[in-house]
């Protein structure tokens, strides 16, 4: 089977960076594919994707050595399933709160003995390659989100939970589990020291940790901590932000405003 890389550093003591795809296109897909990330998350909860979408984009990811993860929309098992079945190789899943809920994620995403995923990786033993039923029970990273008050209060329990291999934690979800208002990168000493104390418990049980972050500074910030997969950036937020700093640039030294708007007819 394939190797997955990501697993493979982390088992060597080696740290990732990955990127995230919101957007529905296959061109975006395979583009950030060989940008060079370590890992890039298809995002099926918060995205503009859905199942389809994903179909097509992962084999245009596969055609860089990027090992392609997907966040789905809810701790389903179906979704789980469809999206390995489709040659995800990670599935982070949003909102998980207790260990009970930490092991239905799993147990969707491993074969039997270990878990209840059904039989039948249409794209995925292609991708996969020779082997993969029998390795991918070893390969597949599951990741739960920890992002939510009943999710502080449960941690050791989610952390300790047989085969799950990270958490990943969500910034804003994560802001108002603590009582603050919602904010990717945060600086509130409360945000900070959460954050620490959910590295600090998987580290206690042995599991990798991840974080989501919306910048450069933020993003070498959590990778010289010591997280394991740390997320640099998105397609639609880097679009936004280099389309806008250029434009006003633009308009700021030539003195060119924006056409009006015109009359309704």
């Amino acid at each position: 089977m394939r190797p997955n890389s990501v697993k493979n550093a982390w088992k060597n003591g080696k740290q990732t960076i990955g990127g995230w795809i919101s957007c529905d296109s296959v061109y975006v897909a395979e583009m950030m594919g060989r940008t060079g990330f370590d890992w890039l998350c298809l995002d099926m909860q918060h995205g503009l994707l859905d199942y389809n979408d994903v179909r097509d984009m992962l084999p245009a990811i596969s055609l860089s050595d990027t090992m392609p993860f997907v966040r789905v929309p809810w701790n389903e098992p179906y979704i789980m399933m469809k999206v390995l079945d489709a040659g995800a190789y990670g599935v982070i899943v949003p909102l998980v709160n207790n260990r009970e809920e930490a092991e239905k994620a799993v147990a969707a995403c491993r074969y039997p003995p270990d878990g209840m995923r059904s039989m039948g990786p249409i794209r995925a033993g292609m991708y996969g390659g020779r082997g993969y039923v029998q390795h991918a029970n070893d390969e597949i990273a599951v990741i739960a989100m920890i992002e939510t008050a009943e999710a502080l209060e449960n941690l050791d329990e989610i952390c300790s939970t047989p085969g799950l291999d990270a958490v990943y934690i969500g910034p804003s979800d994560l802001a108002y589990a603590i009582g603050l208002p919602p904010r990717g990168d945060n600086d509130d000493p409360k945000h900070v020291e959460t954050v620490h104390h959910i590295y600090d418990t998987a580290r206690k049980h042995g599991i990798h940790v991840g974080a989501h972050t919306g910048s450069l500074e933020f993003t070498k910030r959590w990778l010289k901590h010591g997280f394991d997969m740390v997320m640099l950036g998105s397609d639609t937020a880097w679009m936004a932000k280099l389309a806008g700093q250029e434009l006003r640039e633009a308009r700021q030294e030539t003195g060119v405003e924006r056409a009006p708007r015109g009359e309704d007819y």
